[in-house]
């Protein structure tokens, strides 16, 4: 699952660096825009984004699943 989720914010960085509203010029690190990628605030609309943006989502959703299905088997053994 960590896996899945660093995979989905180096995603994100790379919507950031397509979208002229996230860019980052600042020149020194941030942390990723990850709020602004999912819910499509700033994103650029072209379609090659666009699908990056959903295949991120995708990997976000698996994460959550994911966790679901570790607390659901966790309830089942009786943690």
């Amino acid at each position: 699952m960590l896996v899945v989720f660093v995979q989905a914010i180096r995603l994100s960085y790379r919507i950031e660096a397509r979208s002229p509203d996230l860019a980052n010029r600042s020149g020194l690190p941030r942390n990723a825009l990850i709020f602004h990628t999912v819910t499509n605030s700033g994103v650029a609309r072209d379609a090659g984004t666009q699908a990056m943006r959903r295949r991120m989502n995708g990997l976000l959703v698996a994460n959550l699943v994911g966790f679901l299905l570790l607390w659901a088997g966790l309830q089942f053994i009786g943690y």
